[in-house]
């Protein structure tokens, strides 16, 4: 897996998203001439159509009774999901991060096959749970394509909340491939978008488990999958500013900088820690945040210790980062009463209407310096958080990729912001043609949210 600036291949066009802004992606005065040397003189003028995305999710009761369970009861209150009842069998597992084989207790539990609205060239799947000491999840994607054919079951997660030596590493799986689409650190994907082949529909497997006798179990509360289809695009059409103009959330801000150098097993240190850092944001906003218990292992030296808690929890020891969306979305629904997903927006208006509701967006971009006016930097993923609008339908973020706490809130300019959020394909510092994330976002929401937040969410799809 290439590391550095924009060369990274490993998520395809969605996935530039998860890496930090370090020396080897902040781009100069003179490497931004350089690009435009070689640059064409004209980007493609083609209007794109617009993308078809689809976010599907079982969380209620009639959800988990739909599904096919085997070893599997499925729990009734508040917040309904799915447990072990009994083991349907056992299985060794080799952790391939520590080279450790155990045996695990499991019991599995099968959607329903959810036909796509919109036939897609990727697929995320994200999920929430609860997984005690010496227990885990996996999470698993079988599609059918529009061909007719089907997928092989695709591992799209290995989680678990914790990270100590009872239970496995966080991963996701490498090489997964059945010649016609592949899986990208966390995110499906269609080989080749051009031929027209397409997910027309999916069902989801989660499996979880246990160590034997131990009576404990994971507990599943969400999952779903966010299915797109959004065309190859340089640029994307214009907004017109809705309804959240002049309306400022009260986010926390933390910046990633200051902790450079801090706990570099988990990507590097501090300056690696955009995902992570804008999840504790948006966590605390919701009024949540770690016990004094849970950040006992910090070097108490250090500032904002829940952003280093944050980096550790979200941490995917394949991918070697703290970007795995989906592993970010769980993180945030450990907290009490939380939810997480990762999905897409169609556009800044999707954004408004969240923000109108008091739902913040941790976006995903990349973009060169001069593409992104008073950011000071440039990169090749970065995730930011989208806390408000101005009168005049700017943006406002805050982005961790700043000096200190103070600096992380940042007015943009409404239209360079949805071209580098919403994009698909752009030019790197050197003129090549690199990938763009096409609008992907974490939200994250109470397990009970508001009526206006309810109506902002399922006019996404999501319930």
């Amino acid at each position: 897996m290439t590391r550095s600036g924009d060369g990274f291949t490993p998520r395809r066009t969605v996935l530039a998203a998860a890496f930090a802004v370090t020396s080897a992606t902040v781009l100069s005065t003179a490497d931004a001439a350089a690009a435009e040397a070689v640059r064409p003189a004209a980007r493609p003028a083609r209007r794109a159509a617009a993308p078809a995305i689809g976010y599907h999710g079982w969380t209620s009761l009639a959800d988990w009774r739909a599904g096919a369970g085997d070893g599997i009861r499925v729990e009734a209150g508040a917040r309904p999901g799915v447990v072990i009842s009994r083991p349907a069998g056992t299985a060794d597992y080799t952790d391939p991060h520590t080279g450790t084989t155990a045996a695990w207790e499991y019991a599995t539990w099968t959607s329903p096959i959810h036909t796509l609205p919109h036939p897609a060239t990727e697929a995320i799947v994200s999920w929430n749970a609860r997984t005690p000491a010496g227990t885990w999840i996996q999470a698993e994607l079988k599609g059918t394509y529009s061909d007719g054919t089907d997928t092989p079951w695709y591992v799209m997660g290995r989680w678990t909340s914790g990270d100590g030596t009872d239970s496995i590493r966080r991963t996701s799986v490498d090489d997964q491939s059945d010649g016609k689409s592949a899986v990208w650190t966390d995110t499906f994907s269609v080989d080749d978008p051009a031929s027209g082949l397409r997910l027309a529909s999916y069902r989801l497997r989660l499996t979880l488990y246990r160590k034997p006798g131990s009576g404990l179990t994971p507990k599943v509360w969400r999952v779903g999958a966010m299915g797109s289809d959004v065309p190859d695009r340089f640029e994307v059409p214009a907004s017109t500013p809705g309804l959240a103009g002049g309306r400022e959330l009260p986010v926390p801000r933390y910046s990633q900088e200051i902790h450079k150098g801090q706990y570099p097993e988990y990507d590097n240190g501090g300056e690696a820690w955009c995902s992570p850092t804008s999840s504790q944001m948006i966590v605390e906003y919701w009024g949540r945040k770690p016990t004094s218990e849970d950040l006992a292992w910090v070097n108490p030296d250090y500032a904002d210790p829940q952003v280093c808690h944050a980096a550790r929890y979200t941490f995917d020891y394949q991918y070697e980062g703290c970007g795995n969306w989906p592993f970010n979305a769980a993180y945030a629904a450990t907290y009490r009463d939380m939810q997480g997903v990762v999905t897409r927006l169609g556009s800044l208006n999707d954004a408004e209407k969240l923000i109108a509701a008091g739902i913040p967006v941790i976006t995903s971009q990349s973009f060169l310096k001069e593409e992104l006016t008073g950011a000071g930097y440039g990169t090749a993923g970065h995730l930011m958080t989208v806390i408000g609008f101005t009168a005049d339908g700017d943006v406002i973020a805050n982005d961790p990729a700043s000096a200190d706490n103070a600096a992380v809130r940042h007015v943009y300019k409404r239209r360079e912001f949805e071209t580098i959020w919403l994009r698909t394909k752009r030019y790197n510092a050197q003129g090549k043609v690199a990938s763009g994330t096409g609008g992907v976002c974490y939200l994250y929401f109470p397990a009970k949210p508001t009526a206006s937040q309810r109506r902002a969410l399922q006019e996404l799809g999501i319930r």
